[in-house]
C-alpha cells in the first residue's frame, strides 16, 4: 500500500486542480458556450423531438446535410455500453468539464510512470501536457471527441512502453483498454496521426532490441501488441464498420463525377480534394508559435477587443480595426495558437543533448515530421506524397491539427530530460554548454523576435493590409 500512495496522492492532485480550474462551472453553475457543441444540439433537435412523442429513436435525421444517419452523429451501440461505463469509472465519474481535465493529466502520467519516471516528475508532467493552450482553445470551442480522444493516446501508448519493457500481459491489456477507449470517443483523425507517433516509437524499440540482441523479446512483444490493437478495435466494431460504409456515400469517398477538359490535379483518388485537404495549413512562420503564442496574432477576433492594441491606436480609425482581426497567419481563420510554453520548449531542446538512446530520436523525427505535414500547402511536395501514397491521409482535412503531435512529443521529451537532470546533478555543470545552446535557441529568439518583429514577420497579411488601407487607415498605423 505505501508503494501506491504516492500515486493515489497524485491521483487526487489531478482531481484537486480540475475542480479549481472548473469551479465557475461546478460551483458557479454557470455554462461555458461552445459553438460546435451548441451546433451539434441544434443539429440534434429532431430527433430528440422526435423521440419525445414516440419513445423511439430515429436514425436519420434531415438536420445535416439534406440528411444522414444518426449513427454518425451520435453513436450508441449496446454493444458498447460496458465499455462506456468503464470509460466513466476511470474518469471516476466526475462532472462535466472536470473530468475533461483530469483525464488529460493523468493519461500522461500514466505513460511517464511506464517509460520510469519518478511520481512527482510524472505529476509534473501530466500538469504540463494537460495546460498546454490548443487543448483549452477545443475545449472552448466544443471539440469535446478530439479532447478526449487526446487524453487517452498517452495511456495507449503506456501500454506500448510496457509491452517492450517486457510487461507483456500488463502492457497488451493497457493497450488494449485504451485504445478501445479512444476509438470509442469517435475521433478517428487524432487516433490515426498518433499511429506515426506509434509507428516511430516501435522503430525505436526495434533499434534498441537489435542494439542489444533481443529480437525474439521484440517480436513477441509486437505480436502481444497487434492482438491487443485488434481486441480494441473490436470492441468499436460496429461504429468502425458503419463509418467506414457512409464514408463511400460521402465527400470522402471515391467520386462518380469526373471534371471535364482538365487535368483535375486537385482530385484524389480516394479521399478529399487536395485544397480541402490544405485548407488549415499552418504557416511556416506560424510554426514560431510553438515558443511565442502571439507570434501571428492569436485568435481571429476583431483587433479592436485588444485593449494593449487600442491604447496606442488613433480612436478615429476604431470602426476599421473592428473590422480588422488579430490573427494575421495562413490559416482562415483560428481559435488560438498551437503553443507548448516557452520553457518546455527549451527543456525539449536539452533533451536533444542529455537524453540518450533511440527514443529521442523517434520523438525528434515525428515532431518533424508533423511540423512539416501541418504546412499542408506551404510544403506541398511532402503533402502531395502522403495524399497520393500513405492510406487514409486524404481521408482527413485540416492538416495544422497533426500539430498535436508535437504537442504530445515536444513536453515529454523535455520531462526526460528533467529526469536526466535530477538524477544525474553533475550533468549541467559537465556539459553547461548544453543548457547554453537550449537557451540560446528559444530565449533567443523570442528576445529577437521581441526586438525586431518587423524583421522576421510582416505585421498583415496583404489583403488586410490593402483593405485598411483602402479604408483609410495611414500606413503608419499598419
Amino acid at each position: 500500500m505505501k508503494k501506491l500512495l504516492p500515486d493515489a496522492i497524485a491521483i487526487i492532485l489531478f482531481m484537486v486542480i480540475s475542480f479549481a480550474y472548473f469551479i465557475p462551472s461546478v460551483i458557479e453553475s454557470r455554462i461555458l458556450f461552445q459553438h460546435d457543441a451548441s451546433a451539434g444540439i441544434g443539429a440534434g433537435q429532431e430527433t430528440k423531438e422526435y423521440h419525445e412523442r414516440t419513445g423511439e429513436h430515429s436514425r436519420w435525421t434531415n438536420a445535416l446535410f439534406g440528411g444522414m444517419p444518426t449513427y454518425q452523429t451520435s453513436p450508441a451501440y449496446d454493444s458498447t455500453k460496458a465499455l462506456s461505463f468503464a470509460q466513466r469509472a476511470y474518469r471516476l465519474f466526475l462532472p462535466n468539464y472536470v473530468y475533461l481535465l483530469f483525464i488529460m493529466m493523468l493519461g500522461f502520467y500514466i505513460l511517464l510512470r511506464a517509460i520510469g519516471v519518478s511520481t512527482w516528475l510524472s505529476a509534473l508532467g501530466g500538469i504540463v501536457w494537460a495546460f498546454s493552450s490548443y487543448f483549452f482553445i477545443i475545449i472552448a470551442a466544443g471539440h469535446i471527441w478530439k479532447f478526449v480522444t487526446l487524453a487517452y493516446i498517452p495511456p495507449t501508448i503506456a501500454g506500448i512502453v510496457l509491452a517492450y519493457r517486457k510487461k507483456y500481459l500488463l502492457g497488451g491489456v493497457v493497450t488494449a483498454l485504451f485504445l478501445a477507449f479512444q476509438i470509442l470517443s469517435n475521433h478517428v483523425q487524432m487516433t490515426y496521426y498518433f499511429l506515426f507517433v506509434i509507428l516511430f516509437i516501435v522503430i525505436a524499440f526495434g533499434v534498441k532490441a537489435y542494439k542489444e540482441k533481443e529480437l525474439p523479446h521484440f517480436c513477441k512483444a509486437s505480436g502481444i501488441l497487434i492482438v491487443a490493437a485488434i481486441i480494441g478495435a473490436s470492441t468499436n466494431l460496429s461504429n468502425l464498420y458503419h463509418t467506414y460504409e457512409y464514408s463511400k456515400e460521402t465527400m470522402r469517398g471515391k467520386s462518380e463525377l469526373k471534371q471535364e477538359n482538365s487535368t483535375a490535379i486537385d482530385q484524389t483518388s480516394s479521399g478529399l480534394d487536395r485544397d480541402y485537404i490544405t485548407q488549415w495549413s499552418y504557416g511556416t512562420g506560424e510554426t514560431f508559435s510553438l515558443l511565442v503564442p502571439n507570434v501571428k496574432g492569436g485568435a481571429s477576433v476583431p483587433l479592436s477587443q485588444n485593449e494593449k492594441a487600442m491604447e496606442k491606436a488613433n480612436p478615429i480609425y476604431r470602426g476599421i480595426y473592428a473590422q480588422l482581426t488579430q490573427y494575421f497567419g495562413d490559416q482562415p481563420m483560428t481559435s488560438g495558437p498551437v503553443y507548448v510554453g516557452a520553457f518546455v520548449l527549451m527543456l525539449f531542446m536539452l533533451g536533444l543533448f542529455v537524453v540518450k538512446g533511440p527514443l529521442k530520436w523517434a520523438l525528434l523525427g515525428v515532431t518533424v515530421l508533423s511540423i512539416f505535414l501541418s504546412w499542408g500547402n506551404n510544403f506541398m511536395g511532402l503533402t502531395d506524397v502522403f495524399i497520393d501514397f500513405v492510406p487514409m491521409y486524404s481521408k482527413f482535412r485540416a492538416v495544422s491539427s497533426i500539430l498535436v503531435i508535437a504537442e504530445f512529443t515536444i513536453p515529454l521529451l523535455a520531462i526526460l530530460a528533467l529526469k536526466e537532470v535530477i538524477e544525474k546533478p553533475s550533468l549541467l555543470k559537465e556539459k553547461s554548454n548544453y543548457l547554453s545552446i537550449s537557451f540560446g535557441l528559444t530565449g533567443g529568439i523570442a528576445l529577437l523576435f521581441a526586438l525586431a518583429p518587423r524583421l522576421f514577420f510582416s505585421s498583415y497579411v496583404p489583403a488586410q493590409e490593402m483593405y485598411a488601407l483602402q479604408q483609410g487607415l495611414p500606413k503608419e498605423h499598419i
